[in-house]
């Protein structure tokens, strides 16, 4: 789950500025129905490759549109897509990534169009920031701020929206030198934990592995620890949180 080109891209341009018929439920991040949950997990867990995935990509997709409409349908899309390409873009295959992205940024906005909702915004947000991780760096600075801003837009409609909220603490967390904050962005990440908001599987993995990460930078490596174990513990074949340990490891050497 690599992080690091965005959030120093992300950092500069916001630092910059200061020194369905409807199965589901509601249209905010939770809950997700049962059928997306095995999409979601093959994402996380890594031990798929993109091939093998992609069968359930499509799957999850058909069942979408038997099943929703309207906005809630282009909201269910836009997330297949922002699965889908995380899953290319941790097999290197970035092209295919992107495109995937780009759909995704598509059909939020078509969800938008439709409703104002707080999930369409929090997942424009995702997309729009994986793809500055592969866009050339003018579309970057053009649309760079448009994370933090739809992000926010979507805690304004839902303020337990634990992806939005944990989209605008990544700034802090992953931003480099004095365009980031660790100490802050570890304190945000942790109000996420204790907001009344139910968080889902996915969101505490990211939330424990930023934490982390945030303390590593800080050079905290055994406050990182338990951290770390607890994004482990969610998803044990996660590469990013199995670097992280090694990292730490390798400090206590």
């Amino acid at each position: 789950m690599k992080r690091n080109r965005w959030f120093r891209i992300a950092a500069l341009l916001i630092g910059g500025t200061a020194a369905g018929a409807l199965e589901a439920q509601t249209l905010s991040r939770d809950p997700l129905p049962d059928w997306f949950i095995p999409l979601r997990e093959a994402v996380y867990e890594q031990r798929l490759t993109a091939d093998e995935v992609s069968p359930l990509y499509r799957e999850v997709k058909d069942t979408a549109q038997a099943r929703l409409s309207g906005a809630a349908l282009n909201l269910m899309l836009s997330r297949c897509e922002y699965m889908m390409g995380r899953v290319y873009q941790d097999n290197n295959l970035k092209d295919e990534a992107l495109a995937c992205f780009e759909k995704g940024i598509e059909w939020a906005e078509k969800s938008l169009a439709i409703q104002a909702n707080s999930g369409a915004y929090e997942i424009l947000a995702a997309n729009i920031g994986q793809a500055c991780m592969l866009k050339p760096v003018p579309w970057v600075m053009a649309n760079g701020l448009r994370v933090e801003q739809n992000a926010k837009k979507a805690l304004t409609l839902n303020p337990h929206n634990a992806a939005a909220s944990y989209l605008i603490a990544s700034r802090w967390v992953f931003g480099p030198g004095l365009l980031g904050n660790p100490k802050r962005g570890i304190t945000e990440m942790e109000a996420i934990l204790n907001s009344s908001g139910e968080l889902q599987k996915d969101e505490f993995f990211n939330v424990y592995s930023a934490i982390g990460y945030g303390y590593i930078q800080l050079k905290k490596y055994q406050d990182a620890l338990p951290w770390v174990q607890r994004s482990l513990a969610i998803y044990p074949s996660n590469k990013y949180a199995g670097d992280l340990l090694s990292q730490i490891q390798q400090a206590g050497r």
